[in-house]
């Protein structure tokens, strides 16, 4: 099936453009917004697509490498690669040892890995969709903020390979193949893909004379199945393992890429999931389908807490690396292990099904997830282990009603019970039960083929939580549900005959009861989760795709954002009016794509940011920056290509984490800005071969 080329809002694409004439009307990658399949053009709700050609065009390892392509998103790091998602201002930064429960939902073909953002790695992924603002019909306790949603490449009926090598600088090299096509003639499609990902890492150890205590060394292995049961019946099986052996060694109190930790932390983890999902078209009237995931991870996270050594001490200028006084040395470690198991059972209209005189489609569903979470503490100055079960079970339904043949009133709703159940070595033991609403109310309007407008009024849910601090009054260890009413607008349309597409979207969003890293003095400072403020939201996104002429393309995306504290008081300090963590007022990315020969595609974007505060505790904040990537792609036949490229070409320093408290004994512990830096330039060579 062919339909319009879908609007992305990205930098980079297809060079296949400039291989054969140039065409506009492409296969649109169908997207997981919504209950039923769409592209995203289709979809109403603002949505980044993301597809594979982008991501093998910029080279990119990790979707913390492609995120800047989204208006309105921020990633937070605090380890070996950015593991936080922010949308709209909303989403987890960090995470030690108190249990969370996500803003931002992160799935990989089917399977929720929302807790474990070290586990987006991206050789073989076909597309990763953005979706901002709640999501509270589909995704539930997850899309507070909005999900984001990955899926591998599709097995196909004819053989197809796909290879690729590259180098680049720090020591990095890469090698991966993927193969798929028949297993059984008219039964069996399958495909499976290997990837390994290394690098030295972007700081330099001068005490332990190393340049890769903060290293990546990432194997992924995936593999899909598409099984022709009967006519009606297709079962899928998708398989994924992780095996991620990464350094952490990023934080130092000069705020430089030279560490001078002599005890450099892991960022290790251990992964296996399974995904099983049923599609049976039981009648004319109805599709049943079914869905059922497992998954197993055993997790490292550990750094060197002084950041420092404390050797050397009988020498003054000892200080600089010994950052809480001579002597100091500290560890911290977090062994995790995490189990889930979800199941979901989903009933769709089929043509004769359709309800109201043959106006309506209709969905309804029931979804259990359980993830069980144990952890173990290893720290100089206290240890301690627990463990974090939650229960979620969701009934949920939504109606499509059109209502003329150009307007269509969409009404979804979803009930979630929610159960969790914490208990640790320092006698802290809380159990939460509660129940949880969600849903949308929208309108969509297709003016005609080329312009669709639609309104959305959706709630979003986040459960409530533990803190888990054992000096912390009763009161204070639990907090409580936080949720948001939004209302969304937008148009998504075409011009100029498919040459030009164009998304515009805007948001007001009230959050009620904002989870929120609040302190308390007990003979230190310290932090934990209460529901301390109101806050609102609002803003504009926008992008567009243009193909100016058969040998220039422009493309571009911007995100406005006001997110601020309606009332809010931290530490007697007044934060009425301030702006919310990780939320920067704009984010942007602007770039072309030029085709001088058949064989040619050059490409060059700039992408950046504003300032935004680091925490809702304290008031440092990164800078503003934009970074410029580039690269150039030759075509060999239709098999091979060799591309150069470069991220960060200027080399612009810029901070991913950051945080403000006093760290350093010669200045008498007075608050600083410590951050954490993000990527270099990296330039390099990538070979692709494929059949």
């Amino acid at each position: 099936m062919t339909k319009r080329l879908s609007l992305i809002g990205l930098l980079l694409t297809n060079s296949a453009f400039a291989a054969e004439a140039l065409k506009i009307d492409l296969p649109a990658v169908i997207t997981s917004a919504d209950f039923r399949p769409s592209t995203a053009q289709e979809t109403p709700v603002s949505l980044t697509e993301i597809n594979e050609e982008t991501i093998e065009a910029r080279n990119a390892q990790h979707l913390e490498e492609l995120l800047n392509l989204a208006p309105n998103v921020n990633v937070s790091s605090g380890a070996s690669r950015g593991q936080y998602y922010q949308i709209r201002g909303m989403g987890e930064r960090s995470q030690f040892t108190a249990p969370i429960n996500p803003s931002v939902g992160l799935i990989i073909d089917g399977i929720d890995f929302s807790r474990s953002g070290g586990a987006a790695t991206l050789f073989d992924i076909q597309s990763v969709e953005v979706l901002r603002g709640p999501q509270g019909t589909k995704f539930g306790a997850n899309g507070l903020a909005g999900t984001i949603n990955m899926r591998s490449k599709e097995p196909t009926k004819d053989f197809e390979m796909h290879a690729e090598t590259g180098f680049a600088e720090y020591n990095t090299r890469n090698f991966g193949v993927a193969a798929g096509g028949t297993v059984v003639e008219d039964k069996l499609l399958g495909r499976a893909s290997l990837y390994s990902h290394k690098s030295d890492g972007y700081m330099e150890n001068d005490f332990l004379g190393r340049d890769n205590t903060n290293n990546q060394d990432e194997l992924t292995f995936r593999s899909k199945f598409k099984l022709f049961a009967t006519d009606d019946l297709t079962i899928d099986l998708s398989y994924i393992h992780l095996d991620i052996d990464n350094g952490y060694d990023a934080f130092t109190l000069a705020n430089t890429r030279k560490s001078f930790a002599d005890e450099p932390g892991e960022d290790k983890q251990r992964t296996n999931a399974v995904g099983i999902k049923t599609n049976w078209n039981a009648s004319d009237a109805v599709i049943i389908q079914t869905e059922a995931t497992y998954l197993h991870s055993d997790l490292v996270y550990s750094y060197d807490e002084d950041w420092g050594n404390p050797r050397d001490r009988n020498d003054p200028a000892s200080a600089i690396y010994d950052p809480l006084g001579i002597g100091y040395d500290s560890f911290d470690r977090y062994d995790r292990e995490r189990e889930n198991y979800s199941f979901e059972l989903r009933a769709l209209s089929d043509k004769a099904g359709r309800i109201f005189n043959d106006s309506t489609n209709w969905t309804v569903g029931l979804y259990h997830i359980n993830q069980d979470e144990k952890f173990d503490r290893t720290y100089t100055y206290g240890d301690q282990d627990g463990a974090y079960n939650t229960q979620n079970t969701a009934v949920y339904g939504q109606l499509d009603t059109a209502l003329t043949e150009k307007l269509t009133l969409v009404s979804g709703a979803r009930t979630e019970y929610f159960k969790a159940n914490y208990d640790d070595s320092n006698a802290v033991k809380e159990n939460i039960h509660e129940v949880l609403f969600g849903g949308k109310v929208g309108l969509n309007y297709q003016a005609n083929e080329n312009h669709m407008v639609y309104t959305t009024l959706s709630r979003g849910y986040k459960p409530g939580g533990v803190s888990n601090d054992a000096r912390l009054a009763k009161n204070q260890r639990v907090f409580d549900t936080e949720y948001n009413i939004s209302l969304e607008t937008g148009v998504k349309s075409s011009w100029m005959d498919d040459r030009l597409q164009t998304t515009l979207a805007a948001f007001y969003t009230e959050r009620k009861n904002a989870q929120v890293k609040n302190s308390i003095f007990v003979g230190r400072w310290i932090d934990f989760t209460g529901n301390a403020s109101n806050a609102t939201h609002k803003g504009i996104e926008a992008s567009m795709d243009w193909f100016v002429t058969d040998k220039l393309r422009l493309l571009g995306s911007l995100g406005l954002l006001d997110a601020k504290f309606d009332k809010r008081t931290f530490r007697g300090i007044n934060f009425n009016g301030r702006q919310v963590a990780h939320a920067p007022d704009y984010t942007y990315s602007l770039g072309a794509e030029i085709y001088p020969s058949t064989a040619w595609t050059l490409r060059v974007n700039v992408e950046g940011k504003d300032k935004f505060y680091f925490s809702d505790s304290h008031n440092e904040q990164s800078s503003r920056y934009d970074i410029v990537n580039a690269s150039a792609d030759y075509r060999y036949n239709k098999n091979w290509k060799v591309s150069i490229w470069a991220r960060n070409l200027f080399d612009k320093d810029y901070a991913t984490r950051g945080f403000g408290f006093g760290n350093n004994p010669a200045k008498n512990y007075v608050e600083e800005k410590y951050i954490q830096f993000g990527e270099p330039r990296v330039a390099g060579v990538t070979a692709t071969y494929d059949y």
